[in-house]
């Protein structure tokens, strides 16, 4: 299937047209458009891994570096329904070919891309001048400059200057922001398939973990030796990066060429750094005691057994430029089983995550999401006795639901928003998802540190893809602040600072009626204990 240019063509000149004072808007416009380049390590000639800028895909579909696109669109003719799409491709040297795999060739491309015409790059600039002889058009480009975005060349915008066409950076941004945020069913096709390859790779970790304390994964003598390395079927995972590993080999093997972003792999106290990515440490590790043959995790070495602790695994492929963002919670040592603490606070993540699911629509404002999940972790606390309550010894209206919503001491808990915009970009057109000028719920707010790292901060809309991710944290750094805090019972605190931290994170579409989850991996506790114990 081809990928829908023309449409995402006229979505975005339809939001610019929008943007523009009332004197433009009848006029011819144009986009130019740079596609990315190779790059290369610093100061060497080592290709860096190739990943097309994502508003030029959204506009083109066309991963071939070095591109370059030009659209012509003018209200009430026949450019509004068939605008006109010129995409023009760098044309393989020899020396390209000897390095590099082969681009496609223009003739190829006319049936690779939904463009108009297909020409190589030495044909850019007549292009360019012909399209800039249409009376009053007006050219728009990404923000010239900006290193945000692939540099446009002076020679290009330089000929559209020398002539009596207008050129503007000031408009095309927040249209394709616009436009990007809601998806169309050949983008939730490609989201959804990223979400399942990552769902699946989630659930190899858990399984592999699982087949561990079950003492079915054994290696073969000459592996213990060291004579020969291990197989795959021989790996355990004992540390993060073992574990990352699995993952990004599970997305590769079923097609996946790049992570939506940095895989974020965290064992216990580590889980409370939320983009923990350096991914290099062991698990914790301790001295087998008397009760410890029940525990089969015994991996590395007959005197040492794994510490029960969390493993915070936060990773999603993409899938043809678009993405996936997944975090699943799971259980290491202590035979695959949470500990009664870090279950009592995987299953208040869970409540949050539920709670907000149930509340998704069009037209619910994403910060009433924000404040339930505040409302939850809240009411959460004080039945496990973290927070004091009204009924607490010695409290009073001070210690109400309320009261402690208003301190904004859970912040220091839940930090972050509860989920962002997804597309191409795990965190997706960040310049039209959080405005400037915030259209809020209304007075019910909470606290203002609650919002403070929202990356999106709109009514959802039917067509928008948002992660939902709460979670919650013992961080050191965020818990210094609160330690004084008159609403907090510290004794009952420690018994849960050694958790370190808990997300759930799963990606759902919004539709008319509601919403539509596109992650497949489960997060129920009976679960994720079966596979991680081994015994599912």
């Amino acid at each position: 299937m081809v990928y829908p240019a023309q449409q995402h063509v006229i979505n975005t000149f339809t939001r610019l047209i929008h943007l523009l004072p009332p004197t433009e808007k009848a006029k011819p416009h144009a986009i130019l458009l740079a596609g990315e380049d190779t790059s290369y390590r610093h100061d060497t000639d080592r290709e860096l891994s190739f990943r097309q800028e994502s508003n030029f895909f959204y506009l083109s579909g066309c991963s071939v570096p070095s591109s370059h696109l030009l659209c012509v669109y003018e209200a009430s003719t026949g450019l509004s329904q068939n605008p006109s799409i010129s995409l023009f491709l760098h044309e393989a040297t020899i020396s390209d070919l000897m390095w590099s795999p082969a681009p496609p060739t223009k003739e190829d491309a006319k049936s690779l891309f939904e463009a108009t015409s297909v020409e190589y790059t030495d044909k850019l600039m007549d292009t360019i001048q012909t399209v800039a002889k249409i009376p009053d058009i007006l050219f728009h480009t990404l923000p010239r400059g900006s290193p945000k975005f692939p540099v446009l060349l002076e020679e290009y915008t330089g000929a559209i200057l020398n002539t009596d066409a207008a050129i503007s950076d000031a408009y095309l941004l927040t249209a394709l922001g616009r436009a990007r945020l809601t998806k169309d069913a050949h983008e939730i096709e490609l989201i959804e398939r990223a979400n399942q390859i990552s769902s699946r790779a989630h659930e190899v970790v858990m399984r592999v973990l699982g087949a561990a304390v079950k003492g079915k994964i054994q290696r073969e003598a000459a592996a213990a030796k060291g004579e020969r390395p291990l197989l795959p079927g021989e790996w355990l995972i004992e540390k993060e990066a073992e574990a990352e590993a699995i993952f990004v080999a599970s997305c590769r093997r079923e097609g996946s060429v790049h992570q939506a972003y940095l895989p974020i792999v965290a064992a216990a106290s580590r889980a409370s750094t939320l983009h923990y990515c350096c991914n290099d440490r062991d698990f914790a590790w301790g001295p087998v005691g008397a009760h410890d043959h029940k525990n089969h995790n015994a991996l590395a070495s007959s005197d040492k057994d794994l510490n029960p602790q969390v493993l915070l695994i936060d990773a999603g492929c993409e899938w043809d430029c678009y993405a996936s963002d997944i975090t699943r919670t799971m259980p290491v040592g202590n035979s695959g089983k949470f500990t009664p603490e870090a279950r009592a606070i995987y299953e208040l993540v869970l409540e949050m995550q539920k709670l907000s699911m149930e509340a998704l629509r069009p037209g619910i404002h994403w910060d009433a999401i924000q404040l339930l999940c505040h409302r939850t972790l809240v009411r959460g606390f004080q039945k496990l006795g973290i927070f004091l309550t009204s009924e607490s010894p010695g409290s009073g209206s001070w210690n109400s639901e309320e009261a402690i919503l208003a301190s904004g001491v859970s912040a220091a808990f839940f930090p972050h928003g509860v989920g962002h915009s997804l597309g191409m970009d795990v965190h997706d057109v960040p310049h039209a998802s959080k405005p400037t000028n915030n259209d809020t719920i209304g007075n019910e707010l909470g606290h203002s540190s609650f919002y403070q790292y929202l990356r999106l901060r709109l009514p959802l809309e039917e067509g928008m893809v948002v992660t939902v991710e709460p979670g919650c944290y013992f961080s050191p750094h965020l818990l210094a602040s609160v330690r004084d805090s008159r609403h907090i019972n510290h004794e009952v605190l420690k018994k849960y600072e050694s958790v370190g931290g808990v997300r759930i994170e799963d990606v759902v579409l919004i539709t008319a009626n509601g919403h539509r989850n596109l992650t497949t991996v489960r997060s129920d506790v009976a679960w994720v204990e079966g596979v991680c114990s081994g015994e599912l």
